[in-house]
């Protein structure tokens, strides 16, 4: 997969200023007010910076932790895992494998088959329905 570089200025005037602190400076948005925390639409989420798919509707289930939960992405390649170890925690974090994008977190403790919780911001996703 070829890498999509960009400047921070470049992504600062194509994405919001939420997408951009998510996104690009590794914020996060406020538990159970993201668009796709609920959603039960039948699609595939999308990388809102640079339109990689990275999960299928299909692994999306309810953990109750107040963002979009997966168990697994649409594909090994998708993203990168990254050892966190800010605030004082030691999480591991997931990026787009294209566009280096912070997505949210992976964690042990999700459903069969994988046994993962990838916690997902919903700023950083783009679903595209089935048709």
């Amino acid at each position: 997969m070829e890498k999509l570089n960009k400047t921070l200025d470049e992504w600062k005037a194509m994405l919001d200023p939420e997408q951009y602190n998510v996104c690009r400076l590794k914020g996060t948005e406020r538990p159970f007010s993201g668009k796709y925390n609920a959603t039960k639409t039948d699609g595939v989420y999308h990388c809102v910076c640079c339109n990689e798919p990275l999960f299928d509707s299909s692994a999306k289930f309810d953990s109750g932790c107040g963002w979009p939960s997966f168990y697994q992405p649409i594909g090994d390649s998708a993203m990168i895992e990254i050892r966190d170890v800010s605030h004082g925690m030691v999480r591991t974090e997931v990026v787009c494998a294209k566009c280096e994008a912070h997505l949210g977190h992976v964690f042990p403790d999700g459903p069969p088959p994988t046994g993962l919780r990838y916690c997902i911001n919903s700023v950083c996703l783009d679903l595209v329905p089935r048709t």
